[in-house]
Order: C-alpha cells, then sequence, then structure tokens
C-alpha cells in the first residue's frame, strides 16, 4: 500500500516540475548567452575576492585588485545593457 502512495506522490512531483517548465518564457539565444555571462562574471568575481583574502604578495594583490575592478565593470556594463 505505501508503495502505491508512493509512487502516486512521485508522479504528481514529476507533474508539477512539469507543469512549471511550461510556465517559464521560454528565452531567447541572446538572453541565454546573457545569463551565462553574467553567471560566469559573478562566480570569477566570487573567485578574485576569495583569491584576494589569502593573497600574501603585494604584487598578486594588486594584480587581483586590478581583475575584480576589471570584473565589476564589465558586470556592470552587463546589468547596464539590459
Amino acid at each position: 500500500m505505501a508503495r502505491g502512495w508512493e509512487s502516486k506522490s512521485i508522479e504528481s512531483q514529476q507533474e508539477d516540475a512539469q507543469a512549471a517548465k511550461a510556465r517559464k518564457p521560454a528565452l531567447t539565444a541572446e538572453q541565454r548567452a546573457r545569463a551565462e555571462r553574467r553567471t560566469s562574471l559573478e562566480l570569477a568575481l566570487a573567485r578574485t575576492q576569495a583569491e584576494l583574502t589569502t593573497a600574501c604578495q603585494p604584487a598578486y594583490r594588486d594584480m587581483l585588485r586590478m581583475k575584480l575592478e576589471t570584473l565589476q565593470q564589465q558586470l556592470a556594463s552587463l546589468h547596464g545593457d539590459e
């Protein structure tokens, strides 16, 4: 008996997931590319900030700060284009 209820629950969850996908508007190739670029920049920004907290060499810290500024500018320009 429990298996019957469990399979019904799984079916219901799968149907809900399919319905949620159907409700989302389809993204164009350009919108998908922008979203992927934004995600990539945000990950690079987080990684660079983490590296900056552990960097010891002044030259390396300076390089990371420049990289951080560049990533922030790219992310800002990406948000500005929307």
